[in-house]
């Protein structure tokens, strides 16, 4: 089957490769272009425009986008000026799920399909496939299903995807336009607390031999109270291995997690600084407007404020505070 695709970065480039793997066509096409003369190496079709792109493609056309946010509606517009009745237009990038529905209403005017997908992967989709999340359309998705089931992990377990149970492949439409990066910010959401919820534990786990280290005795440390209870050296990265055999917490995350440390125990290659691309922050929005209450996943994305330095003029504050009413001098580190 043909398609396109626009946006060859870490994920684009390796979906691009997998469906060359299952016998498609690919059109490709990205500003840099570099990436788009290493696929068509590969077997790719090369294009040096998106207009060029769209005049490579047979009728009903496909265009799949893997662009960040922030360039996806330019790319769009300029696509549904190309594109005809008939044709599709796919987004599987990270996109917030109420410019899903809007996109889906003025492309509908024009007799073009809408789909959002939600692609979880990673740097690792290539081999192990991608968990597709879709919304848009049931003629269109359906019409889809060969890229999907070459993109998702299930490919090659069954000759299709139509009629059969989908979600066992690791694909699946969710419902109609919106829905498919509805499900994929709740995904993404979840995905923060449970690192959120390693991070800590493996930080306490790193802190269980406190009481053997010397603290300060003065009016701004508060003392260990029951020293003899944190005695403990614990090798963090063998915790982290034997949790993934057999314990109830193991997971992919966990094996990820476990090889960083292996390669790293001290983690000294990173700064601490933890990004959020936004799909936490809509999922909160979504949690006010319907009264679903998102504690944990709250303070996940909390958190990461909290890394990227968001929280230092607050300490400040208090720092202040705490000077003016008590007198109390900070503490250098």
């Amino acid at each position: 089957m043909q398609i396109a695709m626009i946006g060859l970065g870490r994920m684009g480039a390796n979906m691009v490769r997998r469906l060359l793997r299952g016998g498609h066509e690919c059109v490709v096409f990205d500003v840099n272009k570099a990436s788009v003369d290493a696929l068509a190496g590969e077997g790719a079709v090369g294009a040096s425009s998106i207009e060029d792109l769209v005049s490579k493609l047979a009728k009903p056309a496909a265009v799949w986008m893997m662009l960040p946010a922030a360039i996806t509606d330019d790319t769009l517009n300029v696509l549904a000026g190309l594109l005809a009745r008939g044709d599709v237009i796919i987004d599987g990038g990270n996109s917030n799920y109420q410019d899903d529905v809007d996109r889906a209403g003025k492309l509908a005017e024009k007799g073009i399909d809408y789909i959002d997908v939600g692609t979880s992967g990673g740097v690792w989709g290539l081999e192990r496939g991608y968990c597709l999340m879709i919304g848009g359309p049931k003629a269109a998705v359906t019409r889809l299903d060969p890229i999907f089931l070459s993109l998702a992990p299930g490919a090659g377990t069954a000759e299709s995807g139509v009629g059969r149970r989908t979600s066992e492949l690791g694909y699946i439409h969710c419902g109609p336009s919106g829905s498919g990066h509805f499900v994929k910010m709740v995904h993404n959401g979840i995905e923060y607390g449970m690192m959120a919820a390693y991070a800590e534990g493996m930080n306490l786990l790193k802190a269980a031999n406190s009481g053997k280290q010397t603290r300060t005795v003065d009016a701004e440390t508060s003392p260990l109270s029951h020293p003899q209870y944190y005695q403990f050296d614990l090798d963090v990265a063998e915790i982290s291995e034997v949790w993934r055999h057999g314990s109830v917490v193991s997971s992919w995350l966990l094996d990820l997690l476990a090889q960083s440390l292996e390669n790293d125990p001290n983690l000294e290659v990173f700064s601490g600084r933890v990004s959020d691309s936004g799909e936490g922050r809509w999922m909160l929005k979504a949690g006010i407007d319907t009264g679903i209450p998102l504690p944990v996943l709250s303070s996940a994305l909390f958190q990461r404020f909290s890394s990227q330095g968001h929280e230092r003029y607050s300490n400040q504050v208090l720092s202040a505070l705490r000077a003016a009413f008590g007198g109390h001098a900070e503490k250098k580190h």
